[in-house]
């Protein structure tokens, strides 16, 4: 069962003001691999997470071809990690698209004055650490 924890919640929803902002692993559907940092993620719900995607280059279109994709979350300071493993859904309009941007932290949604990104929401399947040990699944 995903149930991210308080702990998880404060982690990854501050990640951005720590210093440690989550860095987002996708793939093309032939398999080729992009990573980036993507400081507007945020724990959406029990078993979701959220980011802002202002950009709308690689990960937009590796997501549209293969929606599987990792997330990590590492604090140097307090050595917290954890790998967050689902399938993201694009929100190009509507209401899950409107309720994240108005959670999105202000520094990225100043990047994108005419707020013309999209919400992604990420369905996990599986958290781990960096050691491979499973924490949760679905």
């Amino acid at each position: 069962m995903i149930a991210l924890t308080d702990q998880m919640r404060e982690m990854v929803n501050n990640a951005l003001a720590n210093n440690c902002p989550c860095v987002l692993a996708t793939a093309t559907a032939s398999a080729e691999p992009d990573i980036g940092f993507k400081g507007s993620t945020m724990i959406f719900d029990n078993e979701s997470l959220a980011y802002w995607e202002r950009t709308q280059r690689q990960h937009l279109k590796n997501l549209r071809e293969n929606p599987r994709v990792v997330v990590l979350f590492r604090d140097p300071t307090t050595k917290i990690n954890w790998r967050f493993h689902g399938v993201a859904a694009i929100h190009e309009s509507g209401p899950i698209r409107e309720q994240v941007m108005a959670r999105v932290v202000k520094p990225e949604l100043e990047k994108d004055p005419d707020r013309k990104g999209f919400a992604v929401i990420i369905r996990l399947d599986k958290v781990t650490n960096l050691a491979g040990e499973v924490l949760q699944t679905r």
